[in-house]
């Protein structure tokens, strides 16, 4: 017995440290030397201050930004060591058929059409007037991106061309051709809006 308690545990400890401390260490290693963009949280950094990452949505409600989807905003729940309200994210558990829910959508519809009422009889995009299931989504369809062109050149005093032209640089395709549908990345949109990164 006691034979077998002893294999039983250096087994347990050798596997213990070859998935625990060795896959590990080696999987973060490969990461950070492959992929060390993506590895380290896909983060938008310009000229040393950083602007967010390409994976977390971030609220603009400006008319010259691109709107993103509804986020489920907390700023009451916890504050940081000066007492200030710290903002958080989280899944909505609202049901589609709640008066919650379609008084959230009401609210984002009349939002987008005082923003730019000359597109008060277009349809608008589902993704602009919905939360998305991790309510940090950081990315819209391509019709909601264009939905907003309109709005987006009048506040800047731009051509909607211009704007097209930078939605058209943040739009990802579907992966491997055939996978999932396009997106276009609302916070390098407006960064590139703002001159802070480039536009290719």
């Amino acid at each position: 017995m006691k034979e077998v308690i002893l294999k039983a545990g250096g087994m347990l400890l050798l596997m213990a440290v070859l998935c625990g401390i060795v896959y590990t260490a080696v999987l973060t290693g490969v990461g950070q030397v492959l992929f060390p963009y993506q590895a380290n949280g896909s983060v938008i950094e310009v000229d040393g201050k950083t602007y967010g990452s390409e994976l977390l949505g971030q609220q603009f409600t400006s008319p010259g930004h691109m709107w993103g989807r509804v986020m489920n905003l907390d700023v009451n729940s916890f504050t940081d060591e000066n007492g200030e309200p710290v903002m958080y994210a989280t899944a909505s558990n609202l049901s589609p058929a709640s008066p919650e829910y379609e008084a959230l959508v009401a609210e984002r519809v009349e939002a987008l059409h005082a923003a730019d009422p000359d597109m008060a009889d277009v349809p608008i995009p589902a993704d602009l007037v919905t939360c998305s299931g991790s309510g940090l989504d950081p990315a819209i369809s391509p019709e909601a991106a264009e939905y907003q062109v309109h709005r987006i050149a009048q506040a800047r005093g731009i051509s909607e061309d211009d704007v097209r032209q930078v939605i058209q640089a943040c739009t990802k395709g579907r992966v491997l051709g055939f996978l999932g549908e396009p997106t276009v990345n609302v916070l390098k949109v407006n960064l590139m809006l703002d001159g802070i990164l480039e536009t290719p």
